[in-house]
């Protein structure tokens, strides 16, 4: 037994699916279960079921989150997914930190370099004011 969401309506719609949804490796450990990709563990039936491909997450009818074992038997796909966002959200947030210092450095080097830019040109400025923009007579010799 499945749900479908109908958009039209907005309103859940349950659908008996007519193919068995047990895995032919019932009877066998979690262990034994996840050694094929597409099967799912529930602790609380201990059963090996097909992963309802297309829901994401299995329904709760299926088996409820916290009992479901997928890839891993010592980690439950509640604790999977909670797990898989908070590295999916540092990520996240280290990209757009290192994006932001690279931009804010950046602006600072510009900065710089126009400050630099601006003080010789005030220098040059001064120095022709006061008629020391020749060779300087106090360099060293080379």
């Amino acid at each position: 037994m499945c749900v479908y969401f109908c958009p039209l309506r907005y309103s859940h719609i349950t659908v008996t699916l007519s193919r068995e949804v047990k895995n032919s490796m019932n009877g066998t450990s979690c262990e034994q279960c996840l050694t094929n990709v597409t099967c799912l563990w529930c602790i609380k039936t201990k059963a090996c079921v097909t992963y309802p491909v297309r829901t994401i997450l299995p329904p709760h009818s299926l088996c409820p989150l916290y009992d479901a074992r997928w890839g891993l038997c010592w980690m439950n796909f509640q604790n999977l997914i909670i797990t898989l966002a908070v590295l999916g959200g540092v990520i996240i947030i280290a990209l757009l930190v290192c994006m932001f210092c690279c931009c804010k450095c950046e602006n600072i080097l510009c900065f710089c370099l126009h400050r630099r830019a601006e003080m010789k040109q005030r220098h040059d400025d001064i120095r022709k004011k006061y008629g020391l923009s020749g060779p300087n007579p106090y360099s060293r010799f080379g």
